[in-house]
């Protein structure tokens, strides 16, 4: 008896098999090139024993290496929230918004002291300043 559902049942499922295997396969893969602690010697034969003997070369991957690809993956985000969040300031802080009006004070103070202004171009700058 032929059974048509049991069968594209069966297709369905070896073909998720066949592409998470080719996803497992390529998140290895980028985890071996993005480890700044292993040597490239040790990249070739972990690469070379992934694709050679696929099927055991990944398993031994996974329980050699696993805990340390989720920690490398937590540091890696880690990192990039952290230049995000830099960026972020950096921008804001730089041309995106207007200065706090301590900071004025503080550059309007400095050049008072360096001379570049006198005493009354300072009372002056410090009274619009504080006027806002």
């Amino acid at each position: 008896m032929s059974h048509p559902l049991l069968n594209a049942f069966w297709m369905i499922f070896w073909f998720f098999l066949w592409i998470m295997w080719f996803m497992l396969l390529f998140r290895i893969i980028a985890d071996l090139f993005s480890d700044h602690d292993l040597s490239g010697w040790a990249k070739v034969g972990w690469t070379i024993l992934v694709c050679l003997l696929p099927f055991i070369g990944v398993f031994i991957y996974l329980v050699a290496r696993g805990k340390g690809m989720a920690e490398r993956s937590a540091a890696h985000a880690q990192r990039n929230k952290q230049e995000f969040d830099d960026y972020i300031r950096q921008t804001a802080g730089a041309g995106g918004g207007a200065a706090s009006p301590a900071e004025e004070l503080a550059k309007l103070a400095d050049l008072k002291s360096t001379g570049a202004i006198s005493e009354s171009e300072y009372e002056q700058a410090k009274k619009k300043l504080l006027a806002v």
